[in-house]
């Protein structure tokens, strides 16, 4: 078997390496007729392999006679790359070099006025200016990221509505199908608006900025090429670079020049692309002897200029100035991440699109009011249609969705690790909450006394009164214990995570802990009611009971509490009346940060020990999450407010319950942006703090039992074969 598989291996490496002869697929026959002079030109040079001109239709024709090996390589751009690697397998082996200061790719880029206001998050209802439709950088890229980002959603994949919702006008040449977007456009003497328009391409994109437009979506070089004196024509002889600035993906501004570090995207140059089975090595050998000898002004036949053929472009971009080999030899490599990004949110198929998305739930309360809004979602004829799913608990649900008989599902924290650890499910849309409700997406902090004399840190804590407002609560036991046993300071034996925690710390009030089988120092410092009643009771009778119970354990008693990140400020500075309170200053105390460092209680965002995450929509990585995002984020345009009649998102009280689908403290539903693993969701402390907490059985593999097992197996196979 083995010496089968060698053989293989031998006679297919050959085959590909006496490749004879490269059949190249053109797109028009102007690109055919250059492709024959070209090889005209190669054989009277002697250049090997020799070339045959393949005449496709279309890049997409090609594309595909090319994995049906009728051909073997065509010249293709970013997108089309995309296309040709997620479709058909086949990988960018050649890369052409541009004279832009920017090598192999160049840059999309959304150009606003100095002194606008606008952001690219606050793009909605702005007036736009396209290159043209489907171009990479004045369509596909910016159109895309938005898309993916979460900014600009689609119903059933309906992207040019999607827009023409999102901006309050646009011109986008090339559209004139959707009249929609071509507000802005202006036509040209001889031409209709919106088809051959005077604002058409990089140069006509940023005129539509100049002229009224709000935001431009160009590349990089086109504020340069057409500011400085740098571009005679009327509109642009007077206008300054410095007038202009760049829309950060981050939110915020950059100088013109400053195009590397701001931009929508790098937008790969044109590839080569082949089949998996063609030597690269041998295409781009071919093409750097060609480019020695015809690539100069005297040459009979330019490899990088079309105008003898009355075109731009064929073949190769006339702006290339050499070729470059392409090492790893991946699509995904290749385009890079933040490009493949923007394909994704471009790349919508309505065909593609799931029949009905079912909605996975687990209650007959939870069934009615999945069957309400699916009937309300079908009377604002939103799509793909809901259908309902019953299963017995939200495992059940995961494992449905992991088994794909269901589609979505709305989880917490601890559920959502689950559902991607076990099930290998993703996020693909959010709850957002009202201000007043803090139940979900906050920060767990440990509190301590500013002291000058005790400033201990993280890693100090062992020995010390800690104060927790109740057993087995996610913010004072669960996130804290799993975090400190993660780091390997609290050490259980065994499971035994409470005999652990009695162990580390010298003695703590935890409420609820009063059970015969824990340590009874996890309820030493608890006081009861305050005549010696309900001691370490899991209720307010406790009065260190809580988040506010833990902050006055650690007044009264304690080294450290662990709390919501609001705890200090609701209690100090006047916000809580009581007399142990009433004097309190939130500058009295500081946060222990798990790097070792101290901060103020303002500071919580940078030193917490987990933001504890919204609760997440959960469905199966090959979902589409822009589909599913753009029905519901249309969807609360008509049900998102307790205003509604008809059905109503957020609000579960017609049912006698609460928090069905969404919790009723939803304030709308919001994108998962690059948070696209339930890893990148939940947090690493998050995350930690989860796998603190869970138990290994002596059964578990080892590292050193896994590569034992592996190394059997290797053996076994060799004995065998």
């Amino acid at each position: 078997m083995i010496w089968k598989s060698l053989f293989f291996i031998f006679y297919f490496s050959q085959t590909i390496f006496c490749l004879d002869k490269v059949r190249w697929c053109t797109v028009s026959e102007a690109e055919q007729k250059k492709c024959n002079d070209m090889r005209e030109s190669f054989t009277a040079a002697k250049i090997v392999p020799s070339l045959i001109c393949v005449n496709g239709t279309s890049p997409l024709n090609c594309i595909k006679i090319v994995n049906d090996s009728q051909a073997d390589a065509v010249t293709l751009s970013g997108i089309l790359t995309y296309k040709a690697g997620r479709w058909y397998n086949l990988k960018p082996v050649v890369g052409e070099v541009y004279d832009q200061g920017a090598g192999t790719s160049y840059y999309a880029v959304a150009v606003v006025r100095k002194n606008s206001t606008i952001t690219i998050n606050t793009l909605r209802g702005t007036k736009s200016c396209h290159t043209g439709y489907e171009k990479t950088s004045g369509w596909n890229v910016p159109i895309g990221y938005l898309i993916d980002s979460g900014r600009m959603s689609a119903v059933a994949c309906d992207i040019t509505k999607g827009v023409s919702d999102f901006f309050s006008a646009s011109c986008v040449p090339g559209a004139e199908k959707y009249p929609a977007l071509c507000d802005l456009c202006k036509g040209n003497s001889s031409e209709t608006q919106c088809g051959q328009d005077k604002y058409q391409d990089y140069d006509g994109a940023f005129r539509c900025l100049v002229d009224g437009g709000d935001v431009a979506f160009v590349k990089h070089s086109t504020v340069l090429d057409n500011s400085d004196g740098k571009n005679s024509d009327p509109w642009a002889k007077d206008i300054l670079s410095s007038d202009y600035k760049l829309l950060c993906r981050d939110g915020t501004y950059a100088d013109v020049t400053e195009w590397k570090k701001c931009n929508l995207a790098r937008v790969p140059a044109h590839a080569v692309v082949v089949r998996s089975d063609v030597d690269g090595s041998i295409i781009h050998k071919m093409l750097h002897e060609g480019q020695q000898k015809f690539n100069s002004p005297d040459s009979s036949f330019k490899i990088f200029d079309s105008t003898a053929y009355n075109a731009k472009n064929l073949l190769f971009r006339d702006a290339t100035t050499e070729f470059r080999m392409i090492s790893n030899q991946t699509y995904q490599s290749w385009l890079g991440d933040e490009f493949l990004q923007a394909m994704t949110g471009i790349d919508c198929d309505r065909d593609k699109l799931p029949k009905f998305v079912r909605w996975c739930t687990f209650s007959k309360e939870e069934v009615w009011k999945c069957a309400d809004m699916a009937t309300a979602f079908k009377n604002q004829t939103l799509n793909p249609p809901v259908q309902c799913v019953s299963a017995k608990n939200h495992e059940d649900c995961m494992r449905l969705i992991q088994q794909k008989e269901a589609d979505a599902v709305t989880l917490d924290g601890g559920d959502i690790y689950t559902a991607g650890n076990t099930y290998g499910l993703v996020p693909a849309a959010a709850e957002s909450y009202s201000e007043n409700d803090v139940s979900d997406n906050y920060y767990t902090v440990a509190v301590v006394k500013k002291s000058p004399q005790d400033s201990f840190t993280f890693h100090e804590l062992k020995g010390r009164k800690s104060c927790h407002p109740g057993y087995t609560q996610l913010v004072g036991w669960n996130i804290p214990i799993g975090l400190l046993t993660k780091n390997g300071l609290i050490r259980p034996q065994g499971c035994n995570i409470a005999k652990g925690v009695s162990d580390f710390f010298s003695a703590s009030c935890v409420p609820g802990a009063n059970q015969k089988e824990l340590p009874s120092n996890l309820c030493q410092l608890c006081n009861g009611d305050g005549s010696g009643g309900n001691k370490c009771v899991n209720n307010s009778q406790e009065i260190y009971y809580g988040y506010s119970g833990a902050l006055r354990c650690l007044v009264e008693k304690g080294d450290v509490a662990f709390v919501k990140h609001s705890t200090v400020l609701e209690n100090t500075d006047g916000n809580n009346n009581e007399m142990w309170a009433k004097d309190l200053k939130s500058s009295q105390f500081q946060l222990l940060c798990p790097n070792g460092a101290r901060a103020e209680v303002t500071q919580y965002a940078d030193c917490n020990w987990a933001h504890v995450p919204a609760r997440a929509v959960m469905v199966h990585p090959e979902m589409n999450i822009h589909a599913l995002f753009g029905l519901l984020d249309k969807a609360q345009d008509y049900y998102g407010s307790d205003d509604s009649s008809e059905f109503k998102m957020f609000n579960s009280s017609n049912y006698n319950k609460q928090d069905l689908i969404f919790k009723d403290s939803t304030n709308k539903i919001v994108p998962v942006n690059e948070q696209r693993t339930y890893e990148q969701w939940l947090g690493r402390n998050y995350i930690e703090s989860i796998e603190g907490l869970q138990c290994i059985s002596s059964g578990a593999i080892t590292p050193v039992n896994a590569v034992l097992l592996l190394i059997s197996n290797i053996l076994l196979i060799k004995f065998y074969a």
